[in-house]
């Protein structure tokens, strides 16, 4: 039986590792799949548990690779305590660089002798963490960065150069532990979002609130939120009101006042007042463990510029290496001077690590998919995040796309001697047992308005035209415009108004009674703000045509269209005429998004090249339907998540030429013999921090 787990393993910095534990695991039977995170290090497996069980699997790991492994869910077990084991290899580095220090006084002070014996001591110090993976990784014959560095030093030792060797090993040894610093930060960075929720929930048990462990509140229960905290889970308030900081999970950048009824969401923030709530979701189902599971799923779905990166990698490290042997080993026998050359041959071979290229392409796609995370978008995957850069045209679906999906009065228009309050009385008076669309938005209006809603009595449904009923004893109705014709009350003005306004795409309800109409109301799905304004900047990001797809009439599609500034629409349209709509599209502007709300469009959504979804603040359905998910159904996220996708693919071919320049600049130099061994190492270091900080400024955008 097939069985996933995953292990934290102490160490796994970078893809050197990766291919060490792949060699190790994937020649072992029963391990199907290997997966890798190195941000987090993280390794997770696939395996047949008849054949392979996962203490084998740590066995295996810590015996053939020398690094110490663990259940992830148990990883808490193995952070390091005491001085020497938290910071052992800072320790070591530490004594390195004093022994070369001194033992350079020394040797200018004409004390070769015990000079040597510093820079032996240096070495010894700072290359035990070296020399340990080098051996493990020639016991699976693979040449990887420390492989190359003890070569290094050894070729260094033999060509009498004690003080490059020493240098080679200190500097080394300083740079993966910077690295390793620099990795620290990224991750810290980029798991903050696991910190937002708080750890216990103040719970009522017993007449009081109590606090309890977040991980055992259950559904149904009722806790308190105070101000200055954290919402623990997601809960609807029942009690008081507060503004609360979503921007953690939204995006947004203003404070919102929710109250009774409302939903508050576990990771934001309660900035005035004590508020009581039902929980709705337990810790592992809220809104923010979603968004955790996603970012961390994503990370597994690697985009083309990191397998490009890796299978580069794969080819330049064995070429630059057969590099370093024709210039150490071949060049001498034609030229002589041996020791020069075997020199500049291990400089070559010192520039040949490849760690820069490979590390900076991972955190610029985590950091650029965190980024977006923080911004209200959920992105599954590097691949996605990528290729909303090339995208040339955008379909949208109408209702709860470009509209909020809810119809609203839009005119109130009197026709006799009832004002608009007296109009809404009447017809909230008759829809208030009534849960259809059009009745709830003249119930929300009237509520909008302060209007005291009474109950109709002996109400009766006019199936398909309306509804009728007694109002303190007299009798009223509210209608479509079929029913005020049938009642032969419409007036040639009112037909006119009514075409008018059906024309425009609303649905006109009149309000009368027995003798005359009293006024009509206009009803109509609302068009989202600011629409015009994200059609022209979609625009200048690059977006050549804007699409509305619609099921619904010509007249309403044709309104929306108009207030929206799409290109161009089209009405009417089943769900497999979306999905030929946007392959018509693909066959003209190749990279086509489908932006619909994760149901009625995920047919179009999966053929698109980009899937994005409304998200509803994380409902389950968006979040599993779309490839991208915009959390508040905030469209002016649009334009900034292509800004984005481009400014996260000139990270990577920055890092890449950056890293690529460096190297050829040294390989040119060391052929010269103008480049040092400990010089090759620190323009190997300083690339390896330049890469990964210019990818984690994505995180401050």
């Amino acid at each position: 039986m097939l069985q996933k787990e995953s292990f934290k393993v102490v160490g796994l910095d970078c893809q050197e590792e990766v291919g060490l534990q792949k060699k190790v695991l994937l020649e072992k039977s029963g391990i199907f799949n290997l997966h890798f995170e190195v941000l987090k290090a993280k390794m997770t497996v696939e395996y047949e548990n008849e054949t392979i069980s996962a203490e084998q699997i740590i066995k295996s790991v810590e015996v053939e690779t020398g690094m110490h492994v663990t259940l992830w869910k148990e990883r808490h077990l193995i952070e390091p305590k005491g001085m020497i084991k938290k910071h052992g290899r800072l320790l070591m580095t530490i004594l390195s660089g004093i022994s070369i220090g001194v033992g350079g006084a020394l040797e200018y002070s004409g004390r070769l002798d015990l000079a040597r014996c510093l820079y032996l001591v240096s070495i010894m110090t700072a290359g035990s963490f070296i020399a340990v993976k080098a051996f493990f990784s020639l016991r699976k014959l693979r040449a990887d960065m420390h492989v190359l560095m003890v070569i290094a030093v050894i070729g260094a030792l033999i060509i009498d150069q004690w003080m490059e060797a020493a240098a080679v090993t200190f500097l080394f040894s300083l740079s993966v532990f910077l690295e390793h610093m620099t990795l620290n930060k990224a991750r810290k960075e980029i798991t903050a979002l696991m910190k937002l929720s708080p750890s216990y929930a103040n719970v009522l048990e017993q007449g009081s609130y109590e606090k309890k462990d977040v991980y055992k509140v259950k559904v149904g229960d009722l806790i308190l939120v105070k101000p200055g905290e954290n919402v623990p889970v997601d809960a609807v308030i029942i009690q008081g009101g507060s503004f609360f900081d979503q921007s953690p999970i939204t995006g947004e950048s203003l404070p919102v006042f929710k109250t009774v009824g409302d939903t508050v969401f576990a990771g934001t923030f309660n900035q005035e007042s004590s508020i009581e709530c039902r929980v709705t979701a337990k810790s592992q189902d809220t809104v923010l463990a979603k968004m955790m599971r996603l970012i961390e799923e994503s990370q597994g779905k690697r985009s083309s510029s990191e397998k490009w990166i890796e299978i580069f990698a794969s080819i330049y490290t064995p070429c630059v290496i057969a590099l370093a042997m024709v210039v150490g080993l071949i060049v001498p026998i034609f030229l002589g001077h041996w020791f020069m050359w075997i020199y500049r041959g291990l400089v070559v071979l010192v520039i040949a690590c490849p760690c820069a290229l490979i590390i900076s392409t991972p955190v610029t796609i985590i950091a650029g998919l965190t980024a977006a995370a923080k911004f209200g978008i959920l992105i599954k995957g590097g691949i996605f995040l990528e290729l909303p850069r090339k995208l040339q045209a955008i379909a949208f679906d109408k209702t709860g796309t470009l509209t909020f999906g809810r119809p609203s009065i839009q005119k109130i228009i009197s026709l006799a001697n009832y004002d608009e309050k007296g109009l809404l009385n009447i017809a909230a008076a008759l829809e208030s047992a009534s849960t259809h669309p059009l009745a709830i938005a003249i119930l929300d209006r009237a509520k909008k308005e302060g209007v005291l809603i009474q109950h109709a009595q002996d109400v009766k449904i006019l199936p398909g035209k309306g509804v009728e009923g007694l109002i303190k004893g007299e009798k009223f109705w509210v209608g479509s415009h079929r029913l005020m014709h049938e009642k032969k009350l419409e007036t040639p003005n009112m037909h006119a108004i009514a075409l008018q306004l059906e024309d425009a795409g609303h649905s006109v309800v009149a309000v009368g009674d027995e003798k005359q109409i009293y006024g009509l109301l206009s009803i109509a799905d609302t068009p989202r703000i600011h629409l015009q304004d994200v059609m022209e900047q979609l625009k200048k990001a690059g977006i050549k045509k804007t699409i509305m797809l619609t099921g619904d009439n010509t007249a309403c599609a044709a309104a929306i269209a108009q207030v929206s500034g799409v290109d161009e629409f089209f009405s009417e349209m089943l769900p497999q005429n979306k999905v030929e709509a946007i392959e018509e599209l693909k066959a003209k502007y190749h990279y086509v998004a489908m932006v619909g709300d994760g149901v009625n469009d995920a047919s179009a959504m999966v053929v698109a090249s980009v899937g994005i979804a409304m998200g509803t603040v994380g409902t389950d359905t968006a979040i599993e339907t779309a490839d991208i998910t915009l959390m508040t159904d905030d469209l002016t996220k649009l334009p900034w998540l292509i800004r984005h996708s481009k400014k996260v693919m000139q990270l990577i071919w920055q890092n890449v030429i950056f890293a690529l320049l460096v190297k050829a600049v040294f390989l040119f130099f060391a052929i010269l013999g103008e480049a040092s061994l400990w010089m090759a190492i620190a323009s190997d270091t300083g690339a390896s921090f330049i890469v990964i900080f210019n990818g984690l400024r994505l995180l401050k955008r």
